[in-house]
């Protein structure tokens, strides 16, 4: 391809490994997340300095993490409710963790999704990438009759957006760098409600959390069905090849 003249070579990736690593530790996940980011970095940087073509990988995690509750790096601590002794009481872990967002919760029940893409092999624009996120669970919930969608400035999935019911259903917190991206979604299917009120959900007072089985008036919803759409939805949007893995 030529720009301004001269011959830029570009080798773009839009394949991606898919991963699901079942139910695993919060911190466990997070360091194989760092380890295949900073991975997907140094050969980035490697292109760079040799002026090499070698293509860059893209990964994307699926995982159901033991109770846990995250607070982001711009978040607040009061946001937590309660006290250390009480999660442990609850079965419940607290991590403060480099990604943006405020405080959230992770649990069994929830599907948890982490692309770690390369945004040189898609599109280089963090603002369109949050939004395709949002997007592949809008048209996922609207699989099952839901109509969901955005709330002005509060990143994430809602239902009845403008109205004394606007509940959350799925949140989101990434972290990018050399547009390599990291963390990701989580969206609650099955999830057990009352863990969120241990929290104000991502610092917005006032709102409440929902669940994909609440909705639906079902005790339980098929988890691997909901992958198999959100999946289906990414591959999409992104114009990606998703290629599956075993786990890790």
């Amino acid at each position: 391809m030529l720009y301004g003249g001269s011959l830029y070579l570009c080798r773009m990736n839009k394949s991606i490994l898919l991963e699901d690593l079942g139910h695993k530790d919060y911190k466990e996940t997070w360091d194989y997340q760092e380890e295949l980011f900073q991975s997907i970095l140094d050969l980035k940087i490697k292109n760079r300095r040799e002026g090499s073509r070698l293509e860059t990988p893209n990964h994307f995690l699926f995982v159901e993490h033991p109770h846990v509750y995250t607070l982001g790096k711009s978040g607040h601590l009061e946001n937590l409710l309660v006290d250390e002794q009480v999660l442990a009481e609850k079965g419940a872990k607290f991590y403060k963790i480099n990604r943006g967002g405020d405080i959230t919760y992770h649990g069994p029940g929830q599907i948890v999704g982490y692309p770690i893409l390369d945004l040189d092999n898609f599109f280089t624009d963090i603002h369109k990438y949050l939004r395709f996120l949002e997007e592949m669970v809008i048209l996922t919930l609207a699989d099952y009759g839901l109509n969901a969608e955005r709330s002005n400035g509060e990143t994430g999935v809602w239902l009845d957006v403008g109205t004394p019911f606007a509940r959350k259903i799925c949140a989101m917190g990434v972290r990018a760098s050399r547009w390599v991206t990291m963390h990701g979604f989580a969206l609650n299917v099955n999830a057990d409600l009352g863990y969120f009120d241990l929290m104000i959900p991502c610092g917005i007072k006032g709102k409440a959390v929902t669940s994909l089985n609440v909705e639906l008036g079902k005790k339980e919803v098929d988890m691997n069905e909901v992958k198999q759409k959100l999946l289906k939805h990414f591959e999409t949007l992104f114009e990606a090849e998703i290629i599956k893995k075993l786990s890790h």
